[in-house]
């Protein structure tokens, strides 16, 4: 299945990429865009800085990065879930780069030809 470039698709990939990020990060975002293009699906986000993360940002910035790495793929994994429980959208693969300095994300949807 193929998502149309709607407001109401808009507003249920809102609904569902902030719910992810609150049981992930207990934080929505504070800027999301979304295009809708056939086959992909773009978020281009801004994310609010958590107590833990700025914690860990000065105190071991090594460990913040390794951790945002991890709960990127953890992230990626639970959107791909969502999107096939909630909208029956068939995945081939979510790319996503998130940048720990400024808190800007992308992430891509690419769904299977065979949807």
């Amino acid at each position: 299945m193929y998502l149309t470039d709607t407001n109401e698709s808009k507003k249920k990939l809102t609904n569902l990429y902030n719910e992810v990020c609150k049981g992930l990060f207990v934080a929505g975002t504070t800027l999301l865009k979304i295009e809708i293009d056939e086959r992909f699906i773009t978020f281009r986000t801004k994310h609010r800085r958590t107590p833990q993360s700025l914690a860990l940002e000065s105190e071991v910035p090594v460990l913040k990065r390794e951790v945002d790495f991890q709960m990127s793929q953890i992230f990626k994994k639970r959107m791909k879930e969502i999107l096939e429980q909630d909208l029956d959208l068939k995945i081939e693969v979510i790319l996503r780069d998130y940048d720990y300095v400024t808190q800007w994300s992308i992430t891509e949807v690419i769904l299977s030809e065979n949807s």
